[in-house]
């Protein structure tokens, strides 16, 4: 899930509503044509689609990545970066909007999920916010893609926010649900206000030996991450089938070693690697966003912080948008595709 820090001052919920139609997106060969949106929007279209036709395998750095890839090989890419407890899954509805609209789109499985596999044994099962990084740069390089649009939440939104903060050469124009999301580890030593803590509750649980084996057995991993899904997305009407597509990216060998590792490193309870200290460093100073931005709020979220988006608009320095989806909660892209994808659209155009 996002950043504990930027949950500081959470609870509260944005404002206002704006209709939101695909116009935009099945114009987007013709930019010109397309409409733009202002700073609010509501949820759109159902979901439309069971799965992606074909996940394909690509060797990159110290993965084998599994990935969707929809669209012309020559259009403009964009990458989808799915956060956690979520899978490729959460743009099924997305990346063929966008495909049929003319982009690549191409929507990675993060390590120790569904089919990404390491490469080695020997590999450290690391999940610090630099590594997972490098697996999109590595993976971009693999597949001969120089710049693209990125566009995230949760994990994702973090994994994006450092490649457009540290690489602008290589990100084209960003999405980020939840805004500015890149982890601050000093800041995440302070405590919050209890209601902001009881909403981590699942991050303290992986502190434990309790909570590692927990994510270890599938059954109790199962329960624990359908109930993040019923926690964080209220108003979401998600179906079995739905939630059991996703989940079973969840039975990657490598899955609870991740997870685990993640939320422990946020809180200064496992140690990251000496190779990605350099970038951690950097990271530390939080550094600025400069390339074209669009934020997104969901409104129902536990974790989007109040003010529309003014806690973090500092760290974007250049051409920028801030909406907030009235309705709709964490799991953005999969609640509300039409309005994410228009948002890949816009900004690619600013």
């Amino acid at each position: 899930m996002i950043d504990r820090r930027g949950f500081s001052t959470a609870m509260g919920l944005g404002t206002g509503a704006a209709a939101v139609s695909l116009a935009g997106v099945q114009g987007a060969r013709a930019a010109s044509a397309a409409p733009r949106y202002g700073p609010t929007a509501s949820a759109a279209a159902p979901a439309a689609h069971a799965a992606f036709p074909q996940v394909k395998q690509i060797r990159a750095g110290l993965l084998n990545v599994g990935y969707a890839e929809l669209g012309p090989a020559h259009g403009p890419a964009v990458i989808c970066l799915h956060g956690w407890p979520y899978d490729i899954h959460s743009y099924v509805d997305v990346a063929p909007t966008l495909a049929e609209a003319g982009y690549r789109v191409v929507v990675p499985y993060l390590r120790g999920h569904g089919t990404t596999r390491f490469l080695s044994g020997r590999t450290v099962r690391n999940a610090q916010q630099s590594a997972i990084a490098l697996d999109v740069i590595a993976l971009m390089d693999a597949l001969k893609i120089e710049k693209a649009v990125l566009a995230g939440f949760d994990w994702g939104s973090r994994t994006a926010d450092i490649i457009a903060a540290l690489w602008p050469d290589r990100c084209k124009a960003l999405v980020s649900v939840s805004g500015y999301l890149i982890t601050n580890l000093e800041a995440n030593l302070k405590p919050l206000s209890a209601s902001a803590e009881h909403t981590w509750w699942y991050q303290y649980y992986f502190a434990t030996e309790r909570g590692r084996l927990a994510m270890e057995d599938k059954t109790l991993r199962h329960d624990l991450t359908r109930l993040v899904w019923e926690t964080v997305s209220p108003t979401w009407d998600f179906d079995d089938a739905t939630f059991e597509r996703t989940a079973a990216a969840f039975d990657n060998p490598d899955y609870a070693a991740v997870v685990i590792h993640n939320y422990r490193w946020r809180l200064g309870l496992a140690d990251g690697e000496r190779r990605y200290d350099a970038l951690e460093k950097r990271l530390a100073t939080r550094p600025v966003i400069g390339v074209p931005t669009i934020t997104l709020d969901p409104e129902r979220d536990p974790f989007t912080a109040p003010g529309n988006g003014s806690s973090y608009r500092d760290r974007f320095t250049g051409a920028y948008e801030h909406r907030t989806l009235k309705g709709v909660g964490h799991n953005l892209p999969q609640e509300a595709p039409a309005a994410f994808a228009q948002a890949v659209v816009d900004v690619s155009r600013m």
